[in-house]
């Protein structure tokens, strides 16, 4: 029998803890969420009405379709993604302390990572708060409630952080692509403490600066700190030219490692004069930036004859999604293509992704590709990930969205 032909619906049923219980289909593979999968996608659940009624982020006893308990998960049926796990035990309650321990463990491990404050505290489903990205910035801390659980839980959130961490001031930044998918609505707000301009952040040997509440994303791309320690040993006596360097990204990294000059491109005239702060506070005086359309700049250096000992594309995502994937390998092979014109010989490129639905070797191959239409042959170097304060959870790819490939070109 399915549950579509029980008499009593799914989400009527009231388990002992009295929430509501939500059920896969007979044919839905619950080994999968059993074993850590963290994802119960739309077509895997039993969708009836009083399910379709549950409140976006609503809290639920999840079961497979022979009605044993897997979790306790969030549903949003407005959401391709319906239910996320949150936690095994199903009578959980999702307040200040369950949230204090989820950051008491994350804080554990950033501590033994860095020196100083600055890093991803929480990187979602891999830090077990899915949806959910906390970057800190020392007394300060950015929150991106990316699912409609973590909307509806922000305060007790917020109070575990500052319980936790000691921060004093909380942002939370409402903004981007996941939120709509949620239904969310995107908005800033300070939630707590008080923000006097950009804040300083010290990475790999230079000072970079970024805005918490007008910033892309959180105000600053953590991920990138390894892959911006190997460019900066690659750099010294260097000629650098960093396209979509956001504030100051690998360019202010080269240099710190000896670079003779660093010319950094963006669209993005106040990243851009965050990147030209940042290099004042590093002391650092060939740093020059150029604001423009990435391929637009490209191209014209092209024409123009110039190069330069390393040139490193950083750009956003994309592919951010699977129908957007063979258009994103274009753009990437692109990229490639125009970049390789650029390095002198014997000098490296550097090209990222960020893509989530463009896996290593899609990417890869687009990027050789990219380079051989350039004309030019190339050593695969290096390949770098996001570092380890953006953990990876083994059984979801997504979560490794991060590729960088250093490339030393003939």
């Amino acid at each position: 029998m399915s549950p579509n032909d029980l008499d009593i619906e799914p989400a009527q049923i009231s388990a002992p803890h009295g929430r509501p219980v939500v059920r896969l289909r007979p044919k839905a593979e619950a080994r999968a969420v059993r074993l850590g999968f963290p994802w119960v996608y739309a077509d895997e659940l039993v969708t009836d009405r009083r399910t379709s009624g549950l409140a976006p982020g609503a809290l639920a006893v999840l079961e497979d379709g022979d009605r044993r308990q897997i979790g306790l998960v969030t549903v949003n049926v407005k959401s391709k993604i319906i239910a996320r796990m949150l936690d095994r035990d199903v009578t959980a309650q999702i307040d200040v302390a369950w949230f204090a321990a989820k950051l008491t463990t994350a804080l554990a491990l950033r501590e033994r990572l860095h020196d100083t404050p600055h890093y991803r505290l929480i990187h979602a489903e891999a830090d077990g708060m899915p949806g959910v990205i906390i970057d800190r910035f020392g007394d300060a801390a950015v929150i991106q409630p990316n699912a409609a659980w973590a909307e509806a839980h922000i305060d007790a959130m917020v109070a575990a952080l500052k319980q936790v961490t000691g921060v004093s001031t909380v942002i939370k930044n409402g903004t981007g692509r996941a939120r709509g998918l949620e239904g969310l609505k995107e908005e800033t707000v300070l939630m707590t403490g008080e923000l006097d301009g950009p804040i300083a952040v010290p990475m790999n040997g230079a000072t970079y600066f970024a805005d918490l509440e007008g910033g892309q994303k959180t105000g600053l791309f953590f991920d990138q700190r390894p892959n911006h320690a190997f460019a900066k040993r690659l750099a010294k006596g260097a000629s650098v030219l960093d396209v979509f360097s956001h504030v100051g990204g690998f360019g202010l990294a080269a240099l710190a490692g000896g670079a003779v000059s660093a010319l950094a491109v963006d669209a993005s005239a106040s990243a851009l004069a965050l990147a030209a702060k940042g290099a004042e506070a590093s002391g650092f005086s060939t740093f020059t930036t150029q604001q423009g359309d990435a391929f637009d700049v490209l191209e014209a250096l092209g024409t123009e004859g110039a190069r330069f000992d390393m040139v490193v594309c950083d750009p956003p995502a994309f592919a951010p999604n699977k129908s957007a994937l063979e258009a994103g390998l274009r753009a990437y092979e692109r990229v490639a293509k125009l970049a390789s014109a650029l390095v002198a010989p014997g000098g490296y490129i550097v090209l990222c992704s960020c893509s989530h639905a463009a896996d290593l070797t899609a990417f890869r191959n687009a990027c050789a590709r990219g380079i051989g239409r350039g004309g030019r042959k190339g050593q695969l170097i290096f390949t770098g990930f996001a570092g380890p304060d953006h953990p990876m959870l083994p059984v979801l790819a997504e979560s490794a969205y991060l590729k960088s490939l250093f490339f030393r070109l003939d």
